[in-house]
């Protein structure tokens, strides 16, 4: 039973979220139906992530016009009913939560959307937001399709680069994030079944999606490890590749000072350059993947430089966050995520804020869950992000 219940806990949505493409909820769209027609019909249009992975589900570009008689997926996650509780059903311990989800179903048979409650039909309907986005666009209002500003950043991938603007919590700040290792160094190596897990990879996909979460914001995001074809990749075994490149268009060096050093160089020029144009708020983020042995399970924690007074805080911040999702989504597991001082070159070289996360062991199999699904690195990074709001 605790295997289980740590599977559930902290984005380890796993079961739901490997079958998540064929769990959808589909309906037709109608004559007159839009993409914020729809939504609205079904009480899904007040969380910006709704909206986007509505466009995401059905693979159309943004602002996109449906058509009449054609089958969409909605952001409704469906669940057989185990005839005992939404609780147990969803593997969640928030009472609130689903008291939400049961008013939610109530409401879609009073306004005619199913023909049957899920006790009848056995069939649960869970809003997307629910499980899967962050507090703040939970709440957030959608702005009208004519008002949403929406900038392109090729690096996110294809399928990513168009990026709207949710809100300013974060403008006036900057942010250096940096993916552990890369070019010909992969960092810690996992494996499950043939296939190989390597932790620049893992680390590099968090570390994009974290700025992209900022970049919505009105942050400035540099990211200095940089993989100019991969983008945010939703796929569970990411490939492996040596052609990563640093900020500035800089080869990755061979030897491990001179990587090191090479980050650090460039994060500086950048810290003084943006000194000299007045923006003292800057921080950096080191995101990596931790290596012990198979039984060692770890949760996210953290590194800040001895001394740095501003880096504990940042670290403690994040950790909150951290310890408030598992609270919420498993209260019997408990966080055991740590904030220590650590001696790093990352953490003592730059001249800004830093703080060191780590994903977890990428040699335990209950830890692997956390980066291998997609839906759990995009976790990562809007939990990430939360911390970094406060």
């Amino acid at each position: 039973m605790r295997i289980i219940l740590l599977a559930l806990s902290l984005f380890f949505f796993n079961n739901l979220a490997a079958k998540e493409g064929e769990r959808f909820f589909k309906t037709v769209a109608k004559k007159g139906d839009g993409v914020y027609s729809l939504l609205r019909k079904y009480k899904l249009l007040d969380s910006p992530c709704n909206l986007e992975r509505f466009y995401e589900i059905n693979k159309l570009e943004r602002n996109a016009n449906l058509s009449k008689g054609k089958s969409y997926f909605l952001p409704i996650l469906l669940y057989e009913y185990n005839r005992r509780s939404i609780r147990s059903t969803i593997g969640i311990d928030d009472w609130d939560l689903a008291i939400r989800i049961q008013e939610y179903n109530k409401l879609m048979v009073e306004e005619g959307h199913r023909k049957k409650g899920y006790i009848d039909d056995s069939q649960l309907w869970v809003p997307y937001h629910e499980m899967y986005c962050s507090e703040e666009t939970k709440s957030a209002t959608v702005e009208k399709p004519e008002s949403i500003k929406l900038r392109t950043f090729p690096i996110f991938g294809k399928k990513h680069e168009k990026v709207p603007l949710l809100n300013k919590s974060l403008e006036g700040r900057i942010y250096y994030i940096v993916g552990g290792h890369g070019g010909i160094d992969p960092g810690a190596v996992g494996k499950v079944g043939k296939h190989q897990l390597c932790e620049d990879e893992y680390a590099y996909d968090v570390a994009i999606r974290l700025a992209r979460e900022i970049v919505k914001r009105a942050g400035t995001a540099y990211l200095i490890t940089r993989d100019p074809n991969d983008g945010i990749r939703d796929g569970k075994y990411l490939g492996v590749d040596q052609d990563e490149i640093i900020w500035g268009n800089y080869k990755v060096s061979t030897s491990q000072k001179g990587r090191l050093f090479q980050r650090s160089d460039v994060v500086n020029e950048l810290v003084d350059k943006n000194l000299a144009a007045g923006i003292k708020d800057q921080r950096l983020i080191a995101i990596h993947v931790d290596s012990r042995s198979k039984s060692k399970q770890t949760d996210v924690f953290f590194y800040h430089y001895p001394g740095s007074d501003s880096g504990k805080r940042i670290a403690n911040n994040i950790k909150k966050t951290f310890a408030k999702k598992y609270k919420k989504y498993q209260r019997n597991r408990g966080y055991r995520g740590t904030v220590t001082p650590r001696d790093l070159h990352m953490l003592r070289e730059p001249k800004c804020t830093s703080v060191y996360v780590e994903l977890g062991n990428i040699s335990n199999k209950l830890d692997q869950q956390r980066f291998l699904l997609a839906t759990n690195r995009q976790l990562l990074a809007e939990w990430l992000m939360e911390g970094l709001i406060k």
